[in-house]
């Protein structure tokens, strides 16, 4: 299949940048980020700058294939990161834009890469449990209920990729600080720091540059990993306990 891409082309985070047209031939079993290799090769055999654009595992864990598609991040599939999008799902001569994550708390590298250490400094603020857990055959020592566990879990597959802020018209990233908030506070073992967590990963989130959430719901609807909102709920429920504690 022939197909037309308009790619975000910026060499640095200081200069201006424009998009760029390229014709590619992919195949339909291709995956999104196949074709973009196959593009790639095509501008190094021609002397060319190849697209730079951030990927790892490739199988929709590390959360890194960051791009927006015809608009939508990660592109038109629904609970899918850029990686699994195959081009079976785009049809036989179309334009596909790619852009980068568009958000000030994530500054732009080069090409389709930003820099999302922002999430990294939420975590490191409070992300974590710091107080003794004991060893792994202790796991089961503390009972947790069902739904708890399910609710957590769920909360835990965030893969800190960035569709939330990407999506939202604010660049908010309440999603992704309340599903590492939610799934801590959902179990035993996290209840011990969670008024001080709550407290530090919001004061980190604001400190970014974060816009504030305006409740519309695209966060969820574009996560690949479709987090609940019901997260959300929880976080400023967190959040409200650990004011109420400190006044």
């Amino acid at each position: 299949m022939n197909l037309t891409l308009e790619i975000w082309r910026q060499e640095g985070p200081n200069t201006k940048g424009r998009f760029e047209k390229y014709k590619v031939e992919a195949n339909e079993h291709m995956s999104f980020l196949e074709m973009l290799d196959v593009l790639n090769e095509d501008l190094i055999a021609q002397k060319r700058q190849p697209v730079s654009f951030e990927h790892d595992c490739r199988e929709g864990i590390c959360g890194t294939c960051s791009m927006v598609i015809n608009g939508k991040p990660h592109g038109p599939m629904k609970a899918t990161t850029a990686c699994q999008l195959h081009m079976r799902h785009f049809k036989e001569g179309q334009t596909i834009t790619i852009e980068p994550w568009r958000a000030r708390a994530f500054p732009l590298i080069k090409d389709l890469v930003v820099d999302r250490s922002s999430f990294d400094r939420i975590i490191e603020a409070g992300g974590y449990v710091s107080v003794n857990t004991g060893q792994a055959p202790d796991g089961n020592s503390i009972p947790v209920e069902e739904q708890d566990s399910v609710d957590a879990f769920d909360a835990a597959t965030c893969i800190g990729c960035g569709a939330c802020v990407a999506a939202c018209p604010n660049a908010s990233a309440m999603l992704f600080t309340a599903a590492k908030v939610s799934h801590l506070a959902k179990l035993p073992q996290g209840r011990v720091e969670a008024d001080e967590r709550a407290s530090k990963m919001v004061a980190q989130m604001d400190k970014e540059g974060f816009g504030m959430c305006s409740n519309t719901g695209a966060c969820s609807a574009e996560c690949p990993k479709e987090i609940s909102l019901d997260n959300i709920a929880k976080l400023n429920r967190e959040y409200l306990h650990a004011s109420l504690a400190d006044a």
